[in-house]
């Protein structure tokens, strides 16, 4: 499909030197460049990078430290009054 687009001169001169440089198409280049914006912005991707981050491993690993904390600071408040 083809679209058109404004942009400012300067980058507009640096891709033209950036795809020729490459030996790539201007239309390749901007292609390439707006795919892995998208990839990189999608916000499925990153919840899926948070999930395989964050996944049941990460926090069975912790959860001894976690509990050690929780139950350190019910004694140290145990005593406040809300």
């Amino acid at each position: 499909m083809k679209t058109a687009i404004s942009l400012p001169d300067q980058i507009y001169y640096e891709a033209e030197e950036t795809a020729h440089y490459m030996g790539i198409p201007r239309s390749k280049l901007y292609l390439n460049a707006l795919v892995e914006y998208l990839k990189k912005n999608n916000r499925k991707n990153i919840t899926e990078k948070l999930n395989e981050i964050y996944n049941d491993d990460y926090y069975k690993e912790f959860e001894p430290f976690a509990n050690a904390s929780l139950e350190c600071m019910r004694e140290i408040t145990k005593n406040d009054t809300w």
